[in-house]
């Protein structure tokens, strides 16, 4: 694999960005393309390491990596695509968008900077598309089977296509009017572009897929007519039920649009930047405080879009502790690695700009009208997080609040930003009478089967919140099995 001193030689790449004032005047992505000639150095550092991990263990979709990093490294460009075709249908979105597990599994980083895996896939992915190797993959045969997809996110899309090139009919189910589901609606276009899922969309169209947007099944659609209409019926819902806040002043939500679920704040957002909806029709952060209560994905591109509104000042909070800082190029370690702190791309805008505060170990205990009639008034406490292992008194959480540490924040505009808990229990589930895990998720069986004959389930509806990879992975697998299960 690659050149067999070229870990030695070669350094690892680093990330490529727009500059920062000229990026925040537009929601084009912030990453740019990296040169050929370094590409190909960096596919020189794909040691022969004999026990690949970054495709073992550290890829949900078990990436042919060492392959195309060697396809890479010797200008092989197009039989890199053919096995990045092998495992993954929408690479230019995990080149995006996955936080690239495979590079905190990769052999390199035991003591030194691991491969850069996801600029080579993305890199590999967009030649692909350029030279015109993507193209529809029509099925030499059909099936004669009917498989309606309700849910068009990644992992839905994926079955989907799987399902067609492997001869079925296939029918997708969106709620919105545009196809994508979270890829769409919930990722901001400084990270995906859409015009990147249009193309993908615009393949699996010519290779047979249908889809029915602005349909709600369980209302639109009954469910007796899904089941009657189709053979099987595979729910990627994904995991639309926001984490909520219980604390007083909650009730408050909505009046001047003040309080919003980080999700539906982008969804508005994407919907203005696609010119679906004009600005005077969205709650925008321009001249505001913003408090963002939740410190992973969703919160930093809340904080992106809210800089490129105009926003005057953001909080961003978090009620766990700091994480470790660590300046070593190499890995931490399991369980270290998802624990140490890291800046997106978001966060670096707004330092730059001096528009960006970070707090951790804080715990919100009101919102109110502010005092003085402006906006309103997050009242916060300082916490202390027990040591690991030591049991809460009580049984309560892990942690004690530090007397007379008490602050406000007062913002024009809230956003709740502290993940998803499970999907949505709506009519559909209902009338499905499909059972739920403990966690409220839909249980399924190893094939992905839930509990009623000819209903599947993939994604995040029955793994809970999870990433753009593992979704694609579920849906892939989701979909085999449904061809099992038909083909008898």
């Amino acid at each position: 694999m690659g050149q067999a001193t070229g870990f030695i030689e070669f350094g690892r790449i680093k990330n490529r960005y727009r500059d920062v004032e000229k990026r925040l005047d537009d929601y084009r992505e912030v990453v740019l393309p990296v040169p050929e000639e370094d590409l190909l150095c960096e596919g020189a550092r794909c040691m022969d390491c004999g026990i690949p991990f970054c495709h073992s263990l550290g890829c949900p979709l078990n990436n042919l990596i060492p392959e195309w990093n060697d396809m890479v490294y010797r200008g092989k460009w197009f039989e890199a695509w053919q096995r990045l075709e092998l495992t993954n249908n929408f690479p230019e979105i995990t080149g995006r968008l996955c936080p690239a597990l495979c590079e905190a599994s990769c052999t390199l980083s035991i003591n030194r900077n691991p491969v850069s895996i996801k600029q080579i896939e993305l890199a590999v992915i967009e030649r692909a598309f350029k030279e015109g190797w993507v193209v529809p993959l029509i099925p030499d045969r059909e099936t004669g089977k009917r498989i309606a997809v309700v849910g068009s996110g990644p992992s839905g899309l994926a079955a989907a296509q799987i399902l067609r090139r492997l001869g079925h009919g296939v029918s997708v189910f969106e709620k919105s009017e545009k196809t994508g589901g979270i890829l769409r609606y919930g990722i901001p276009d400084f990270k995906l572009e859409k015009e990147v899922l249009e193309r993908r969309l615009e393949q699996m169209k010519a290779e047979g897929v249908e889809f029915e947007t602005d349909v709600v099944i369980g209302e639109d659609l009954s469910v007796r007519y899904l089941r009657r209409k189709f053979d099987a019926v595979l729910l990627a819902l994904g995991a639309g039920q926001p984490r909520d806040i219980d604390v007083p002043g909650k009730e408050g939500r909505g009046k001047n649009g003040k309080v919003l679920f980080a999700l539906e704040y982008l969804k508005q957002s994407n919907l203005c930047v696609s010119g679906e909806k004009k600005e005077n029709e969205i709650t925008s952060a321009e001249g505001k405080n913003v408090l963002v209560i939740g410190g992973g994905d969703t919160g930093s591109d809340c904080v992106g879009t809210a800089l490129r509104q105009g926003a005057d000042f953001i909080t961003q909070v978090e009620i766990l502790p700091r994480p470790v800082l660590w300046n070593n190029p190499y890995n931490p370690g399991w369980p270290s690695w998802p624990k140490i702190f890291r800046a997106s791309t978001s966060h670096e805008e707004g330092e730059f700009k001096g528009k960006l505060k970070r707090e951790w170990s804080v715990l919100l205990k009101d919102i109110r009208r502010s005092d003085h009639g402006r906006g309103l008034d997050a009242c916060f406490v300082r916490i202390k997080w027990e040591a690991p292992g030591a049991s809460a008194k009580g049984g309560g959480p892990p942690f004690s609040e530090i007397k007379g540490s008490g602050f406000v924040i007062n913002t024009g505009l809230i956003l709740l930003a502290m993940g998803f808990v499970h999907v949505e229990h709506g009519r559909l589930l209902k009338d499905l009478n499909v059972v739920l895990d403990a966690r409220g998720n839909i249980k399924i069986d190893p094939q992905y089967k839930t509990s009623e004959a000819g209903v599947f389930a993939a994604g995040d509806a029955h793994s809970g919140a999870s990433l753009v990879v593992r979704a694609i992975d579920h849906g892939r697998k989701a979909a085999f099995s449904i061809d099992s299960f038909l083909q008898g």
